[in-house]
C-alpha cells in the first residue's frame, strides 16, 4: 500500500451496501479471484471486468452499510480498488476496510466516473487531475498509514511482532 494512489474513478450512489458490494449468493467461496469477479455486479455488471489495480471509488453517503461481511472490503481490494472516497462509510465496513488494508477516506467531493485522481493520504489531498479541483482531507495518522502500508491489521500486527 502506498500513502498516494492514483486512479481512475468508479462513481457509485448512495447506501451502497454490502450486499450490493458482493452478492450473498457468493459468499460460500474462499477464493478471492471468485468474490473479485463478482464485486458491484448488482450496480454495474461491467466493473469486475473493467476495474484495474489503482482504480478509486467515489461514492456519496452511507457507503458499505448492511451487514458486517468482511468479504466486501477484501473483493472489492482483490479487484483492483486502491481507495473508496465517501461523503460517509458505515462504521463496521469502514473499519473492517481499514483492517484489510484498504484506505477508505471520508470527503465531501464530487468526481465523474472515468476521472483521474491522486490521493495523497499522508498530506489529507485529493487532485482531480481530469478537471483541476482539489480537495483537503483528513490526513492519516501513521498508526493507520503503519496499518495500510503492512498490507491490513493481522499482517501489522505480525510485523510489529517481528512474526
Amino acid at each position: 500500500m502506498k500513502t498516494e494512489i492514483k486512479g481512475k474513478v468508479w462513481k457509485f450512489r448512495d447506501s451502497i451496501d454490502t450486499d450490493v458490494i458482493i452478492p450473498g449468493r457468493y459468499l460460500r467461496t474462499f477464493s478471492l479471484d471468485e468474490l473479485a469477479s463478482h464485486v458491484m455486479e448488482g450496480e454495474n455488471p461491467e466493473f469486475a471486468k473493467n476495474v484495474q489495480q489503482g482504480d478509486v471509488i467515489v461514492a456519496g453517503w452511507n457507503f458499505g452499510c448492511g451487514s458486517s461481511r468482511e468479504q466486501a472490503p477484501v473483493a472489492l481490494k482483490h479487484a483492483g480498488v486502491d481507495a473508496i472516497v465517501a461523503k460517509s462509510f458505515a462504521r463496521i465496513f469502514y473499519r473492517n476496510a481499514i483492517n484489510v488494508g484498504l484506505p477508505v477516506i471520508v470527503a465531501d467531493m464530487d468526481a465523474e466516473e472515468g476521472e483521474e485522481l491522486n490521493i495523497n493520504l499522508a498530506e489529507g489531498t485529493i487532485q482531480n487531475i481530469s478537471t483541476g479541483k482539489s480537495y483537503t482531507i483528513q490526513p492519516f495518522h501513521d498508526f493507520m498509514l503503519g496499518i495500510l502500508k503492512n498490507g491490513g491489521l493481522v499482517k501489522h500486527h505480525l510485523k510489529k511482532k517481528n512474526i
